[in-house]
This record gives structure tokens, C-alpha cells and sequence, in this order.
């Protein structure tokens, strides 16, 4: 990219965020390096993103571990900017919480955990110890995707601090299931609107399930293996009810990509649509219960395998729900949505390239993934933009309707090229304009390299 106006409405955008001129600037080529980048994310990409006025890597790294001030609210601003566009639409809103993970290595890197014991055990022959090398370890983030009626999506993050880090920095401890209760009491959605908060089974909490009381919301998660049905003790298991089922029971229950109610929020290519699509079939059947220390809920027995007369079921998945008054097609439907958050983190790590910082210090990456996210936010802005226009065709609309992240990088990514172009063609006009773009091409190459003339 030439000049920073490239892409297009950017500044626009982040005029909420009522940002500093030159953090503004900052802001802008780290966004522009996600979106325009080939290869390897790094904050040489981002200072070189715009190629006519280059800056050196280590600013890139001081603007991120510095973010002070109005920088702290950009997301906020830029959510609630978002917000109001998808409000406009009426439906139910789907909220789904799961955590990633970003593996990073050294001993000096601030905030990072082992996920597991990789010690080998030793036996004779064999040399372990020829070569040391760092543990690898990783950063937690406790991310929530909230996703409209119309489909447009919102990303909501909160860190996770280990209990050396906040002993260090004087921070309190908080688990992962705690952050994901702060971001549902933080939802920025207006009391009686009609959300659903998915999660795996990491988030079969108490913590959770208090949070969406406190909204009004419905949760739906797969059951802890380890649940019992309320009443005296002993209790029995919750699956302890899977060898009383019957096969005649189970009804199925046939997804279609491009299908269904929430069509809309799956962004389903049209290069997967089509009459050879085959059906994913679920066999359900649910049950009204008291669990133990949750309440009375609606349990959905799932399984991909046909039910068959005779031989015990195999059940694969146990859903569990608040919301009662759904049926089992219905329960399976909304919770086959959670994917959409495992796609999410596939889409910033592959195109934007989410895990590839290299920071010692944490408050750098909390700037790396802040920017990450508002350049998320950037793509979904100018896609409802888009679809905002009377003047679009409906066959372009409908692709705008289904293009997802590394689509909306692309259409950015042509976009610059022809502002660059416009701005190339306009310059040369007069000799003003030729002395300009001549001094601006001069400054891309480093002054060791430059030539007198």
C-alpha cells in the first residue's frame, strides 16, 4: 500500500475512538499490515505496510506496549459503532465463549502457562540432554463472538493472567470461567433482547450460568460427564439414563449448510450449496430433569449413530439447557453454531496471523490482539456497509452477504490497488504532482541505498 488514505472509509471509522494524530496513524498501518500482509505477520509488516512513509519495527513495538490513554477504549467505541447497525435487525442473537490458545517460548516471556507435562522419562540409550532448547508455553484469551440475526459478527475479549503474573503486577485471580461470566454481564445489548450463550464444556459453571440469569439469558452446553440428578443420596449419574432409552424415541433431526433459521450466521459459501450437499443427521431426544446445583433443565441425548432396537444406544453428547420450552431440533440447531467460534479463531490466525507476534512483555500483546480485533471489526463494518447500499446489485449483495475474513481481506487488498493507482494517475498530471510522487517513491528505499540524484 502507498498512502495511508488507501483503505477505504478507514478514518471514518475510527473517529469514535477519537485517537491522538499520530496514534491514529499508528493504528491505521498496523491494521492496514493485517490486512495487506504476505507472509508472516511481524512489526516489520506493519512498518513497512505503508510503503511511502516506512517506519522502524521497534516504534511499532513501543506504540503497542504503550497503550495509554483514549487507545484503551478503541474496541469499545468501535463495538458500540457496530452495535448500532446490528440492532436494527429483530431475531434471536447467539453469544458463543471459548478460549485460545498462543504458544510462545522463552523464559522471559511475561504471562505464559504450561498446558501439559511433555517431560520424557529417561531410558538408557538415549540422549535427551544433547541439546537444550526452551520450554514452549502459551498466552490464554477468553474470547465471545457475538453474532447478529443478520449475521454480522462482534468479537469480545478478556486476558487471562496467571497466578505469577498477578502476584507480580498486584492483580487479582481470576479463572477462565470468571472472565467469560465479566463479558456476558458486559454485553452492550439492551434488556429484554432474546441471546443464547453457547459453550463447550469448559463452561458448564456456575459462574456462567449466574451471569446469564442475571441478562435473562438462555445458555446450552454440553453436560459435564460428572453430573447427578437432584434428590437424596446417592444420586445417580445424569448417564445413568442413557440404558433406559429406546431406539424408537430418538427422532432425526438433518442440518443443510443452506438451511434453517440461522442461514445467516454460518456465511456459507456457494461453492458448498448445491443439490449434492448431503445432510449432517442427528437422532435427539430429550428429557425435562433436576440436575444437582443447576436446576431443572432440558437434557438432549445426541447421536450420529442410527438408533438401533436391541443393543444399548451410543449416545455421544449429553446438551443441557435452561431453556426448557425448546424442542430437541432446536436445541441441536442453535448449538451446532458454536463451530462458528472454532472458525473464528482459524480465520486470525491464518489470515491475519493473530499468533505470530514475538513479545516479551504482555502489555505489547494485549496491543497486538486489540488491533487485531479492530481490524476484525474494520472488515465487518464495510460489509454491512455494503449491504447497506440501494444501489448493489442483489447477486453482489448476496456475495458480500457470504464473504468471511479472507474474502473481506481480499476485497480490501483491491481496494489500496486502485486508490494507489487513482492517486499515481492524478499525480502525474501536473509537475507538482510528479515532484510529489517522486519524493514519496524515494522515501520507500532505505537512505544507505538511495541514490545521490
Amino acid at each position: 500500500m502507498m498512502i495511508q488514505e488507501g483503505l477505504p472509509g478507514i478514518k471514518r471509522f475510527l473517529k469514535p475512538a477519537r485517537l491522538p494524530e499520530r496514534v491514529l496513524g499508528l493504528t491505521i498501518r498496523c491494521m492496514a499490515a493485517f490486512i495487506v500482509h504476505w507472509g508472516r505477520m511481524s512489526c516489520v509488516q506493519a512498518a513497512g505496510a505503508v510503503s511511502t512513509a516506512p517506519r522502524h519495527r521497534a516504534q511499532i513495538g513501543r506504540f503497542l506496549a504503550r497503550r495509554k490513554g483514549r487507545m484503551r477504549s478503541l474496541l469499545p467505541s468501535l463495538q458500540a459503532q457496530l452495535l448500532a447497525l446490528a440492532t436494527q435487525a429483530t431475531g434471536r442473537w447467539v453469544f458463543i465463549l471459548d478460549q485460545t490458545l498462543c504458544s510462545q517460548q522463552g523464559d522471559k516471556t511475561e504471562n505464559t502457562y504450561s498446558t501439559g507435562n511433555r517431560q520424557r522419562r529417561p531410558r538408557k540409550g538415549r540422549r535427551y540432554n544433547k541439546y537444550t532448547h526452551r520450554r514452549k508455553r502459551c498466552h490464554c484469551f477468553v474470547m465471545g463472538l457475538l453474532i447478529a440475526p443478520s449475521g454480522l459478527r462482534l468479537p469480545f475479549r478478556r486476558y487471562y493472567y496467571t497466578k505469577e503474573f498477578c502476584e507480580q503486577k498486584g492483580l487479582p485471580y481470576r479463572k477462565q470461567t470468571h472472565w467469560a461470566a465479566e463479558l456476558i454481564r458486559a454485553l452492550p445489548l439492551p434488556e429484554g433482547t432474546d441471546v443464547v450463550v453457547l459453550g463447550d464444556t469448559a463452561f458448564d459453571a456456575q459462574v456462567i450460568r449466574q451471569a446469564c440469569d442475571e441478562r435473562h439469558y438462555s445458555w446450552i452446553v454440553p453436560m459435564n460427564p460428572e453430573r447427578v440428578l437432584a434428590g437424596a443420596k446417592p444420586r445417580p449419574q445424569v448417564k445413568s439414563l442413557v440404558p433406559g432409552l429406546m431406539a424408537k424415541q430418538f427422532q432425526p433431526v438433518r442440518l443443510y449448510p443452506g438451511q434453517g433459521r440461522y442461514v445467516a450466521m454460518r456465511r456459507v459459501s456457494l461453492y458448498r450449496l448445491g443439490p449434492k450437499v448431503k445432510a449432517r443427521t442427528f437422532y435427539v431426544h430429550s428429557e425435562s430433569r433436576a440436575v444437582h446445583s443447576v436446576g431443572n433443565v432440558l437434557l438432549v441425548f445426541s447421536t450420529r449413530t442410527t438408533p438401533q432396537a436391541g443393543p444399548e444406544l451410543d449416545v455421544q453428547k449429553i446438551l443441557m439447557t435452561n431453556h426448557v420450552a425448546l424442542t430437541a431440533a432446536a436445541v441441536v440447531e442453535l448449538y451446532d453454531l458454536r463451530w462458528q467460534i472454532e472458525l473464528f479463531f482459524k480465520e486470525l490466525k491464518s489470515t491475519f496471523g493473530f499468533d505470530q507476534y514475538r513479545f516479551r512483555r504482555f502489555d505489547a500483546v494485549e496491543g497486538w490482539v486489540d488491533l487485531t480485533l479492530a481490524t476484525f471489526l474494520y472488515l465487518e463494518w464495510q460489509r454491512a456497509r455494503q449491504l447497506q447500499r440501494r444501489d448493489l446489485p442483489d447477486r453482489d449483495k448476496d456475495r458480500w452477504r457470504r464473504q468471511r475474513l479472507h474474502g473481506l481481506c481480499a476485497a480490501m487488498r483491491q481496494a489500496t490497488a486502485h486508490a494507489d493507482l487513482a492517486y499515481v494517475a492524478e499525480a502525474v498530471q501536473t509537475k507538482n504532482g510528479i515532484r510529489r510522487l517522486r519524493h514519496k517513491l524515494r522515501n520507500v528505499i532505505q537512505n544507505e541505498y538511495r541514490l545521490v540524484t
